[in-house]
């Protein structure tokens, strides 16, 4: 936390800074990156309940933006996912535009209260960092490998598609196989039979509803055929992959996402940091 308000202030940003964050982490930090090859780590000095620690990788999150979106950025994030509801929350508008577009990355046709909170993410953080708002217009699993292909055909889906293929940020929350709370009220949350399939599979976790073991390797399920979203390989290839994510409930899958490179920058709480080092590196 001490290197992004250093960055700050080297940058021309007079505001303060204010975050949750109370300590410095550089240790840590330094840490994390050398073990699982992390282009950036960023340690919030929280410890307390689920709802305690989404606020302050919130305002971590927030201030990690403020202090590196350098303009002509295509930031793709995912919409199912309160921490990053939480950062948009405690972000300050940008003076100058931080990025051109924000593309959702994987659909979500829901329930209508919950739909709107995705949306909300998606259009306030664009309207903050002064960037255009592109949305995926279908749901984010179908029933089958077909569907998924039929829509994905649309010309409206493949103008979003070709956005997909040139973005240079990707904003996302780290999920456990049992979806979280917002998930779960979207109506996108996969199925009872489906996740016993991903728990036989050994999953572990996800992003963007991509699920993975717990080494980070995709599985290939019948799923992940039916996933509305922006395809692993593709997703794999932006260059910073920002993941959002803490908490007891969600430690193996955020390890298992940093060590099969799904993130390469992760914003987490202290405790979850300390969690990572202590357990033996694979691979």
């Amino acid at each position: 936390m001490s290197r992004l308000l250093k960055r700050a202030g080297e940058i021309g940003i007079v505001r303060t800074v204010v975050v949750v964050s109370q300590g410095v982490h550089l240790t840590l930090e330094q840490a994390l990156e050398g073990r699982y090859g992390l282009r950036e780590a960023v340690v919030v000095d929280v410890e307390g309940d689920e709802s305690e620690i989404i606020a302050s990788i919130g305002s971590a999150g927030a201030a990690y933006l403020e202090s590196t979106l350098a303009g002509g950025e295509r930031i793709g994030i995912s919409p199912w996912s309160q921490t990053l509801l939480s950062v948009a929350d405690r972000l300050h508008p940008l003076r100058v535009a931080g990025a051109d577009r924000v593309v959702q990355l994987v659909g979500g046709v829901g329930e209508g209260a919950v739909q709107a909170k995705a949306n909300r993410l998606l259009n306030h953080l664009a309207e903050l960092i002064g960037a255009e708002p592109l949305y995926v217009q279908a749901p984010g699993l179908v029933g089958t490998a077909e569907i998924r292909q039929s829509l994905v055909n649309d010309v409206a889906m493949q103008s979003v598609i070709e956005e997909w293929q040139s973005l240079t940020i990707a904003l996302v929350g780290i999920g456990s196989v049992e979806p979280s709370p917002l998930l779960r009220d979207s109506g996108n949350a996969i199925a009872p039979a489906d996740q016993d399939q991903l728990i036989a599979a050994h999953a572990v976790g996800d992003v963007c509803q991509r699920f993975f073991d717990s080494t980070g390797e995709l599985i290939h399920s019948d799923l992940n055929s039916r996933v509305v979203g922006i395809d692993p390989e593709i997703f794999r290839t932006i260059p910073r992959r920002i993941g959002m994510a803490g908490g007891v409930r969600k430690r193996a899958a955020i390890r298992a996402a940093i060590s099969g490179g799904w993130v390469n920058v992760l914003i987490t709480d202290v405790v979850t940091a300390r969690a990572l080092l202590d357990e033996p590196s694979q691979g």
